[in-house]
């Protein structure tokens, strides 16, 4: 199974669902980059009372305007971003007794804002970090090495018959304008995703970082989490 899906910074949960859920993630980089998305933020929830958060936001130049690509995009100060992201994070989350796993992912994105201003390295970065600690074994390629076709889904076709996936993980969002013709030509089914509604854990999923839910509950939990949502969406594969 793949899962398509931009680079975004600390994504939020219902994000590193699908992807955990995936066998690969395809890095959509070579897509316009969008303000109003997570590429450049994410909502940083409060450890005891999650419906308080705050925006995390690196500012970001972009060359071509409106028009610029995420992989195109660059970061205005990466060492005031690195400032920023070092204060909000440790002060939301340095009290949590699972900081270490939090720590761990920080000092990776860290690391990352200390070599590059490419926004698309910082994002994707910060989820490979997510899913590495979760135990996620799976693979990480870039959509901008593969050659596709210009329409939206038939860009995603393309890239999942490309790597040779034989399902495609659809988010809810990208269900809403999805066209599975181009999928269907590939014989490759696309699979909806979706997550729980009914648990506390899930109910900020498409909103706040999943940083929250692992300061909370610890990476252990998470990972277990997660693999009941994997679980799930394996067996309606082989069912």
């Amino acid at each position: 199974m793949c899962a398509i899906h931009q680079p975004n910074l600390f994504p939020r949960l219902s994000t590193l669902a699908k992807l955990y859920a995936a066998d690969r993630w395809l890095v959509l980089d070579d897509v316009q980059f969008a303000r109003r998305d997570y590429q450049h933020r994410a909502r940083l929830a409060d450890l005891d009372e999650p419906a308080r958060q705050q925006w995390l936001t690196l500012p970001t130049h972009l060359s071509q305007g409106r028009s610029t690509l995420i992989s195109q995009a660059r970061l205005v100060d990466p060492q005031r971003s690195r400032r920023t992201v070092h204060l909000l994070v440790r002060q939301y989350y340095g009290r949590s007794r699972h900081w270490k796993a939090v720590s761990d992912v920080l000092d990776a994105v860290l690391d990352t804002l200390d070599t590059s201003d490419r926004l698309a390295d910082v994002a994707k970065t910060s989820t490979i970090a997510l899913l590495t600690i979760l135990g996620w074994a799976g693979d990480v390629l870039d959509s901008s090495e593969t050659p596709t076709r210009p329409g939206r889904s038939e860009r995603l076709a393309d890239l999942a018959a490309a790597t040779g996936s034989t399902h495609y993980l659809c988010g809810t969002g990208g269900l809403r304008y999805l066209d599975a013709d181009p999928f269907d030509a590939h014989g490759i089914p696309v699979l909806p995703f979706h997550t729980p509604v009914d648990d506390l854990l899930w109910q900020w999923a498409r909103r706040a970082s999943s940083l929250w839910a692992l300061s909370a509950i610890g990476p252990g939990e998470l990972a277990n989490q997660l693999a009941v949502q994997r679980k799930a969406h394996l067996l309606r594969v082989h069912a």
